[in-house]
């Protein structure tokens, strides 16, 4: 019996997955879905799509995206903000184009292209050869052409730590342990369900937008940015609560710089301890940074709502690595 055949089912728990000794990383879920190239999104199935369809009440619509040109300069050095420009055929045409235009530098998903296993291989043990562009392994193109649809389930982590009298400094930057996310669901009188699209709000990304251009280039220049700890409970947390998608208003959804006590300090030598591998590579978690949380967070507090019929379809680009996420929230 395969490792898959031995724990498929609803009950297998990330401590069956870290105990793995098939050949696949300890701590994956590499084998157990039968659409691989979707990842975890594979909990959002059409049962959970039926129930948040009826999450549908009064009509109201929420974009999560900023403007691509949002982020300017944007927090990463390697990428910038696309330059548009219009051209025109003749007087009555118009047309098009973007330069620059680095898919992951605002509102965006990291694909399961964005980081592989050191020592293992991309999710699913994608050899590193069947990663180049117009290539289907693992691109976004899976979530474009299999939307990511379900109940989405904004957790209010800032409006937490507000009220627990430790707010957020994003000058700081922060580190915010895997437990806030179990407190703000109890505040909000929530359940986590499984197959739920998570929302969490930190305010990190509206901070960077209004900041003054020292700390821009403050934080910019330290690479500094609040987000969870480098821990192993936030992997539990996300397995074991069957999360399809994972999104955040913050830079890379983990702390940064990472924190001394990350337990991937050995294992992710060349990302310098961070989770993305555990998150990505090895778990299949559809990552979602820089989101536009604000607007439908205004909505919760006033209305008591927290969560909304949910659709994420990225660009449909065969072997893409990441993509703007274009996500929209009903209510």
């Amino acid at each position: 019996m395969t490792f898959a055949e031995s724990v498929a089912g609803p009950h297998i728990s990330y401590a069956d997955l870290q105990r793995r000794d098939d050949g696949a990383p300890p701590g994956s879920s590499w084998g157990l879905f039968d659409n691989p190239g979707r990842g975890t999104a594979n909990f959002a199935g059409p049962a959970q799509v039926r129930l948040a369809a009826e999450l549908i009440k009064r009509g109201a619509v929420f974009s999560l995206d900023y403007a691509l040109t949002a982020f300017d300069p944007p927090m990463s050095r390697s990428r910038s903000a696309p330059v548009h420009t219009i051209t025109c055929a003749h007087e009555q045409s118009r047309d098009d184009s973007l330069d620059g235009f680095f898919l992951q530098a605002s509102s965006h998903l990291d694909g399961l292209r964005h980081r592989r296993a050191a020592g293992f291989g991309f999710y699913n043990g994608v050899p590193n050869g069947d990663i180049a562009p117009g290539t289907p392994a693992l691109g976004v193109q899976a979530w474009a052409d299999d939307p990511i649809v379900g109940r989405g389930l904004v957790l209010d982590v800032a409006g937490l730590l507000a009220d627990e009298g430790t707010p957020l400094d994003h000058v700081a930057g922060p580190a915010i342990d895997a437990n806030a996310l179990d407190r703000a669901a109890a505040r909000q009188g929530c359940q986590i369900a499984p197959g739920d699209l998570i929302l969490v709000h930190t305010g990190w990304a509206q901070w960077y937008l209004d900041a003054d251009p020292g700390h821009q280039s403050e934080v910019r220049e330290q690479r500094r940015a609040t987000g969870f700890a480098q821990d192993i409970a936030l992997l539990e947390w996300l397995w074991d609560n069957k999360i399809s998608l994972f999104a955040t208003d913050t830079f890379a959804v983990e702390v940064l710089p990472v924190l001394e006590t990350s337990p991937f300090l050995d294992t992710a030598v060349d990302d310098r301890g961070m989770m993305h591998q555990e998150l990505i590579a090895k778990l299949g978690v559809p990552l979602g940074e820089l989101w536009n949380l604000g607007p439908i967070v205004a909505d919760s507090r006033a209305t008591g709502t927290w969560d909304a019929f949910l659709v994420v379809k990225p660009l449909a680009l065969v072997g893409g690595v990441g993509s703007p996420c274009n996500a929209t929230a009903m209510r």
